[in-house]
């Protein structure tokens, strides 16, 4: 992503992480079978939403996370010629933690 954009209050930039064309048993699924992933990396993060006492909640997910999210969650927008997702940090369903995965 060559332009920078950092979203505001409790909003995050979501890339979807595509499937693979080839089922488990090698058949190729054609792009029109296929459903949009509902698996994402975060791109950029707010920085939170601002509390009643006027300071800031930092978001649970930060850059690079990996998460869950609803098939009909946030707004879809182009940068750069490339599709991202932009949604409230409340419409992430879960970080994804792989296992063996490296701890940060």
């Amino acid at each position: 992503m060559a332009t920078k954009i950092k979203p505001l209050h409790d909003r995050v930039i979501v890339r979807r992480i595509e499937e693979s064309d080839k089922t488990a048993g090698g058949l190729f699924i054609p792009d029109s079978a296929k459903e949009k992933p509902q698996e994402g990396e975060v791109i950029a993060v707010g920085d939170g939403k601002y509390k009643d006492d006027g300071s800031r909640q930092t978001l649970d997910v930060k850059t690079g996370d990996r998460i869950l999210f609803g098939k009909y969650s946030g707004s879809e927008i182009t940068i750069d010629g490339e599709e991202f997702l932009m949604m409230r940090e409340d419409e992430i369903l879960g970080i994804i933690e792989r296992a063996g995965a490296n701890a940060s």
